[in-house]
């Protein structure tokens, strides 16, 4: 069998844990699990990650990079700050719609952290890297437009984050689209109603 490069190994084996929290829960994505998932050995997991803990880190970063390549706004010079929200909520849609389960596994990792003692840090560091990527992606869309403000940034950030939350658990649960679209609407006129024009 050939060698894998570490990074490779370690990328695999974040992939399938992945799969198996999206599909069965934090509880039941052990290491054994894991690597049976990744079709690879348990010497291959303990030689690309000292802990299952560890692991989980990587999963969010993992996670959290890839919605960062969705929603931050891109460079359009005649965009609103209203017309610049609302593609990113709809690019962040997009890539909910088009890996439901990474989503999925994202709250069952919250949930289950929530619940177990010694892994409260884990929910912590997912949301806080989230209010991290919304306060970024707002700081690019008032750059953009010549916009300020009127509340300090990561306040709106952590708006942001409470409406794609529940854009998430309410998609996930009817995968109704145009109630989502009416929800984003909602999400841009209201975040761009606090920004005023320098």
């Amino acid at each position: 069998m050939p060698r894998i490069p570490a990074a490779e190994r370690r990328a695999a084996l974040v992939q399938a844990a992945l799969r198996v929290v999206a599909t069965q829960g934090v509880s039941a994505a052990t290491t054994r699990a894991i690597v049976a998932e990744a079709g690879m050995s348990l010497a291959s997991f303990h030689y690309a990650f000292a802990s299952r803990d560890e692991l989980m880190h990587e999963l969010i970063a993992f996670v959290v990079a890839h919605e960062q390549a969705a929603v931050l706004p891109a460079p359009d010079g005649d965009a609103s700050l209203r017309d610049i929200l609302r593609a990113g909520l709809q690019r962040y849609a997009d890539h909910l719609r088009a890996d439901p389960l990474r989503e999925q596994a994202m709250l069952e990792l919250t949930q289950q952290a929530l619940r177990s003692t010694g892994m409260e840090h884990l929910a912590k560091l997912q949301y806080d890297t989230y209010f991290a990527l919304a306060a970024t992606a707002l700081t690019t869309a008032a750059e953009q437009t010549g916009t300020a403000w009127t509340r300090p940034v990561d306040e709106v950030a952590r708006l942001l984050v409470v409406l794609t939350d529940g854009l998430t658990i309410t998609w996930l649960v009817e995968r109704d689209d145009a109630a989502a679209a009416s929800i984003m609407d909602f999400a841009a006129d209201a975040l761009a109603g606090l920004g005023r024009q320098l």
